[in-house]
């Protein structure tokens, strides 16, 4: 049987596969990304971005059926797939409008008053995308867009559970007018993919995925001296120091923390409660959390679905365990139903424990209590990851101080949920390497010439 294939993990259900590539199926793929990349990289930059916003308009075009697309193929509940599908193509159509300004020159302050000097960006060539199944379009877009803007050309491989969405996005690509090997779709194997980032016509790679999956992929891409972007996990700590309102702050944690249905690399995982406020929290989080209403993905009212399949809610049941055996207080939830998985809490975790480490990738969380700041941001950066972070006080000073120590690539002040097509996302340490979205991510995979001009 295929890698590729829908298994809706609500029900457990097949319910289509897609053949994997043959090997002369890549060969043909890299190809025709290559052959467009000479006359796509010459195009001009306001028929890219018509093609590009033709692409944001058919995401809304054909909403619904992108949305149900990806409940069937991850769980993801239809409330959030509509939100998913609209910011991919908020994403698409900011590139669109911002092409000119992406692509155009950088006028240099020169110390002589002879000549000038600019850099001018260009494009690398064709790049592979390796993409993740958490957000099968949002991922794709904050990719694509950017870097099709600048005349690069993609070949994508999406998660072997995604290959329905995977497809439903090359055909957008495609009737949205782009030239033949712009944006191509490959349902390629780990060994294929492999060999795609060795092809010396690929000039780079991204990956959005696990740490496991951005440390092999980095190790080849160097082998081969290709640029590479890595975007990884994250535990992310939501620090709550003061607050006007409790319940407020209780709310943006469970919202964040819940967000599809708790498989967010950037969604804190790890609350930080100063312990003034700590049991009050404890016990509205605890409430709140296990009134999330948790069923099937397409009725109106759930909150939570399932995990994106029966083995990662294995994976994180067999987490939550190992905490309690470890001596954590489960404080709610911890069972498992098939690929469902209650809402789950925990506190008292230490140090020695694993769980202290690990990303918790689902709806569970676990409670911190500290004596003041300075503990809050020891805790805070105390892990492998860097990715995103969220300070809850009343108090302007403390945040800008926090903000300033946290050791993340992104830091959001008594805001969760913020994420936009102009704010550039990306972690440190072992979270990634790279931004993408906002203007900076535009420029992870050109060419930034110098061109001096004598007088």
């Amino acid at each position: 049987m295929s890698d590729y294939a829908v298994i809706n993990p609500a029900t457990g259900d097949t319910e289509a596969t897609y053949p994997t590539f043959t090997d002369a199926q890549i060969d043909e793929a890299v190809a025709a990304a290559h052959t467009a990349f000479t006359a796509w990289r010459d195009s001009d930059v306001a028929e890219r971005a018509a093609k590009i916003r033709r692409v944001a308009e058919l995401h809304r075009e054909r909403r619904d059926e992108l949305a149900r697309i990806i409940v069937r193929e991850m769980g993801k509940p239809l409330e959030a797939a509509y939100g998913e599908v609209d910011f991919a193509a908020d994403i698409t159509e900011f590139y669109a409008d911002n092409a000119e300004k992406i692509t155009g020159d950088q006028k240099l302050d020169i110390l002589s008053d002879d000549g000038y000097a600019i850099v001018r960006r260009s494009p690398l060539g064709v790049l592979l995308g390796i993409m993740p199944w958490n957000f099968p379009y949002y991922q794709v877009a904050r990719f694509a867009a950017p870097n099709i803007a600048v005349g690069n050309t993609i070949v994508l491989k999406h998660a072997p559970q995604c290959p329905e969405s995977a497809a439903a996005i090359e055909a957008m690509y495609r009737d949205a007018g782009f030239p033949e090997g712009v944006y191509v779709n490959v349902y390629a194997s780990n060994e294929q993919a492999a060999t795609i980032i060795a092809d010396p016509r690929v000039r780079g790679v991204s990956v959005t995925g696990s740490e496991r999956a951005g440390s092999a992929v980095a190790a080849l891409a160097g082998q081969h001296l290709k640029k590479v972007a890595l975007e990884l996990g994250g535990s992310d700590p939501f620090i709550l120091l003061s607050t006007d309102d409790l319940d407020a702050a209780v709310t943006g944690a469970v919202e964040a923390r819940m967000d599809n249905n708790g498989q967010s690399c950037n969604a804190p995982k790890r609350f930080i409660v100063h312990e003034d406020l700590y049991d009050a929290f404890v016990e509205k989080f605890t409430a709140a959390m296990t009134a999330c209403t948790m069923g099937d993905p397409f009725a109106e009212d759930t909150v939570l679905g399932p995990l994106s399949s029966l083995a990662a809610a294995e994976r994180l049941e067999a987490q939550i365990r190992t905490a309690i055996a470890q001596g954590a207080t489960l404080v709610a939830g911890g069972g498992r139903n098939g690929a469902f998985i209650e809402p789950t809490v925990i506190t008292d975790v230490t140090p020695e424990m694993d769980v202290y480490r690990e990303e918790l990738f689902g709806p569970a969380g676990v409670v911190y209590k500290v004596a003041d700041e300075d503990e809050a941001v020891a805790l805070a950066n105390d892990t492998s990851y860097g990715l995103g972070s969220y300070v809850y006080t009343t108090d302007p000073a403390q945040a800008e101080r926090i903000a300033d120590k946290i050791d993340a690539g992104m830091v959001y002040v008594n805001i969760v949920l913020a994420d936009s097509p102009e704010l550039p996302f990306g972690g440190v340490k072992r979270s990634g390497t790279s931004r993408e979205m906002g203007l900076l991510a535009a420029d992870e995979f050109v060419n930034k010439k110098l061109i001096r001009v004598a007088g």
